[in-house]
């Protein structure tokens, strides 16, 4: 039974087609639309689609997207459409959020992602996960999979049109990350880059602490190629760990049926 996977950020829609609603599932196909041109899916990059046989997904980018997105399953495919709503707990995920329903779902899915991952590679230990995205977010989870609390800061783009809209004369191009910048662009792209790699190293610092144990330390998110060279400690990129995450909730929730 194939199964589609849907993650709807700030920026892409993007999306990924399984053979079967389960972890190591078979990848038919994949890609990713920005926002702005969802409405093509149907007739556009899920043509040559087969049918799934359910699908998942995640949005953080409001209900009107969300709408948008089911008008594009419902015309070209014969399916529910289902999102990811954070819970108390779920696929081995415990939500320490002070309202556990109002954690975004990307987060939670991510999280869900990255326990399974570090689970199959080998024993328990603390996490933390961090997506580089249009926003960054940094979670910490301990040995048992409790979320104990996580970071939100501004991404490299937003960052750099906050300081263009607050400070005259910085409208200039991208630059290089630098141990020493000498000329404003590498000034701008080193800061923002700095920052946020401190942020994540703080929250590093902070369950190593609380923990008394290494993290497992994992970086997903579009931009996290950019970012993996200048962290401290080491991350491993996983691009997929979204997807990972609605896989595992699939299949959790079909057995739980």
């Amino acid at each position: 039974m194939t199964f589609l996977a849907i993650d709807i950020g700030n920026t892409r829609l993007k999306w990924a087609m399984y053979d079967a609603p389960r972890p190591g599932a078979n990848l038919l196909g994949h890609g990713a639309e920005f926002l702005d041109h969802i409405e093509s899916l149907a007739e556009g990059a899920w043509a040559d689609l087969p049918q799934p046989g359910s699908m998942l997904g995640c949005v953080v980018a409001g209900d009107q997207l969300r709408r948008r997105a089911e008008e594009q399953i419902h015309e070209r495919f014969d399916c529910a459409a289902r999102w990811v709503v954070s819970s108390s707990a779920e696929a081995g995920i415990i939500n320490g959020y002070d309202h556990p329903t109002r954690l975004g779902a990307d987060r939670w899915v991510a999280m869900i992602g990255a326990r399974h991952r570090m689970l199959r590679e080998g024993p328990a230990r603390p996490m933390v996960v961090v997506l580089i995205g249009t926003a960054v977010t940094v979670e910490a989870i301990d040995v048992n999979g409790r979320f104990l609390g996580g970071l939100i800061l501004p991404g490299h783009g937003i960052m750099l049109k906050a300081l263009e809209s607050g400070t005259a004369g910085l409208h200039v191009p991208t630059g290089e990350v630098t141990d020493f910048p000498t000329n404003t662009s590498d000034a701008l792209t080193s800061g923002g880059t700095y920052a946020i790699a401190g942020a994540v190293e703080r929250m590093v610092e902070h369950v190593r602490k609380h923990c008394r144990a290494e993290p497992v330390r994992y970086m997903a998110g579009g931009a996290g190629w950019k970012m993996a060279p200048s962290m401290v400690s080491p991350f491993e990129l996983v691009e997929s760990l979204i997807m990972d995450g609605l896989l595992v909730i699939a299949q959790e929730r079909m057995l739980a049926n």
